[in-house]
């Protein structure tokens, strides 16, 4: 039976024995093939020394978020903008690329007059954003103020990657995602930005809708998921092996939104792919409240850090702001703060990598804030901060 797979190249292993795949000094030289092929064809490709992964594809979807009116700001710039620290540091993101994997981008909106945007679409449905997600999620990282408020957390960012992963249902396959990465990195993306997930449930039930019997169709649903985890993984891993040869690139991602802490305390599903991936940093979502940031019921657990993720008011497809909850808005916070850390990063005299980025976000988040009984597994190291300008770096 012809199934279709996505394969994991290195190019530097090309004259490598397959006993050895050893990568010595040469940078790593990924990329993504898909094609259908059966079980002895895919068992011959297999032994390619240049073949890292190969996995059955599986779908993807965002990580739908919750529609709601959302205060009007206090002040000239978003709640979240502010908790962050973004409108009180000179910083701006300038000088800093950023790739935002999504449904794509509404580039006639005012929030990106001005930008280039590089727009790439993986899903053969058209660049545009019939959705409005993706849109969404971009005005949170650098979109310029709208009607007076503020609501781009690095507006300096004048050079953007846009890579349309999901059509505009919100739906898409891992094949999708994986090309993407890989585009972005080529491109030279200094952070990757996905506010999306795998849609294991969604397979299972393509599986016995297509007349699968409920178990094979479960069994096969984990096989594709294990199969893309250690798709990811090996993508990351190349990439911070490139990152030798570079600067290297922060990849992003929300953690997801299925927890239902207000039915049950208990009830917390942890981060699912692609924020579980090795080297991925997860985002949990919080919200303002009086007694302290309060990490969103429906917010997954286990996540690196947390952002911004209720109430959040950004670029509407077709014009205006719209506000919207999730961990989706959350993550594009994070991706914001990162611009910033790679803006003030570049300025000084410490290396310029993603690892010293990333040091410096994971120090500069604030553990203290939060609502009394916040588990540290629900917000991770604490609240995505611009910070005050200290932290370890990488000498």
């Amino acid at each position: 039976m012809l199934q279709k797979r996505a394969v994991l190249r290195d190019h530097s292993l090309r004259d490598a024995g397959p006993a050895t795949r050893s990568r010595g000094d040469r940078a790593p030289d990924p990329e993504v093939q898909i094609g259908e092929m059966d079980t002895a064809e895919a068992a011959d490709l297999a032994r390619d020394p240049e073949v890292l992964v190969m996995t059955p594809v599986m779908p993807i979807a965002l990580i739908a978020p919750f529609d709601e009116p959302g205060p009007a700001p206090s002040g000239v710039a978003t709640w979240g903008v502010s908790a962050v620290g973004a409108d009180a540091t000179p910083l701006t993101g300038a000088g800093v690329k950023v790739a935002v994997l999504d449904t794509g981008i509404d580039a006639d909106h005012p929030a990106f007059a001005g930008m280039s945007l590089n727009r790439r679409d993986f899903t053969e449905t058209g660049d545009g954003d019939g959705n409005g997600h993706g849109t969404h999620c971009a005005g949170t990282i650098f979109g310029s103020d709208v009607d007076g408020i503020r609501i781009g957390v690095a507006p300096g960012v004048t050079e953007a990657l846009i890579g349309k992963v999901l059509s505009d249902d919100g739906r898409g396959s891992s094949e999708m995602i994986f090309s993407a990465i890989s585009w972005a990195a080529e491109q030279g993306a200094d952070v990757i930005s996905m506010s999306l997930g795998f849609d294991f449930p969604g397979l299972v039930e393509r599986l016995i809708a297509a007349g699968w019997p409920a178990d094979l169709a479960t069994s096969a649903a984990l096989e594709g998921y294990r199969g893309n985890l250690r798709m990811f993984d090996a993508l990351m891993d190349l990439m911070r092996a490139r990152a030798a040869f570079g600067s290297g690139t922060l990849v992003i991602a929300a953690a997801g939104n299925e927890s239902r802490r207000e039915d049950n305390p208990n009830f917390e599903i942890a981060a699912g792919l692609p924020a579980a991936a090795d080297g991925v940093i997860s985002v949990a979502a919080a919200g303002d409240d009086p007694g302290g940031w309060r990490i969103a019921d429906f917010s997954n657990t286990l996540a690196t850090i947390t952002g911004p993720g209720v109430n959040i008011l950004s670029a509407r497809s077709g014009g205006g702001l719209r506000s919207l909850r999730g961990t989706s808005m959350a993550c594009p916070h994070v991706a914001g703060v990162a611009a910033l850390l790679w803006e003030q990063v570049r300025g000084e005299a410490v290396p310029q990598t993603a690892e010293n980025v990333e040091a410096r976000l994971r120090s500069r988040a604030k553990p203290a804030g939060f609502a009394p009984g916040t588990q540290v597994p629900d917000r991770g190291v604490g609240m995505v901060s611009v910070g005050d300008g200290s932290g370890p770096l990488i000498a």
